[in-house]
């Protein structure tokens, strides 16, 4: 039996990394937007508070289990900004563009060798909406944010994002091996390992 499964998020980018990643499970993603499913606001000031609140949002209008991730990048030079702020860095209205002309605004004069960073990801699994144990995955990806956008794949700040052991950013990898060693892709695997535990197939 395939278990159908509510995925809280509207990003279009996101959703092809969770169906690939986790296309082999017995489960099928249903994106909130399909179900007609509005974003839920991101008041809580941690990733793991965001997520919940996503993850509750969506089983509650869908009356299904569900899944959801927060995420974004913490750069040591910013004391870890923009962190659960970096989809909406550059204002409410901003977009991917805006976020990376700010970050390289902002370390403009540092060093490459102080430009560590990493991108951090939290899925959370809810069984239903009001369970009061939701089921918590975290995961990291290090590397350091460069001088200027390199590569056209990926999305957000993969342009940006520079990998010293490969010698490229995260938006020139193919899309298989960016899952293979991302932030979310080794959360997904997390949650994949638990899987029969935390849901019923």
């Amino acid at each position: 039996m395939i278990e159908k499964v509510v995925l809280a998020s509207n990003n279009a980018h996101k959703i092809r990394e969770f169906k690939s990643i986790l296309s082999k499970e017995n489960i099928e993603l249903i994106p909130q937007a399909k179900l007609n499913i509005p974003e839920a606001e991101e008041t809580g000031s941690t990733f793991i508070e965001n997520a919940i609140i996503k993850a509750r949002n969506a089983s509650l209008l869908s009356g299904l289990p569900a899944l959801s991730d927060d995420s974004g990048i913490e750069v040591d030079a910013l004391g870890g900004r923009p962190g659960v702020f970096s989809a909406r860095y550059a204002g409410l209205e901003c977009d991917d563009n805006l976020n990376n002309k700010l970050l390289l605004e902002e370390l403009n004069g540092v060093p490459i060798n102080q430009r560590t960073a990493r991108y951090h990801c939290c899925i959370v699994f809810l069984p239903n909406f009001n369970s009061s144990a939701p089921r918590v995955f975290n995961s990291t990806w290090e590397g350091k944010i460069g001088l200027q956008e390199e590569g056209h794949k990926g999305f957000g700040y993969d342009p940006l994002f520079y990998l010293p052991e490969l010698k490229c950013t995260a938006a020139e990898l193919p899309e298989a091996k960016k899952n293979a060693i991302s932030h979310r892709g080794k959360a997904l695997r997390l949650f994949s390992q638990d899987l029969d535990k935390i849901i019923k197939i």
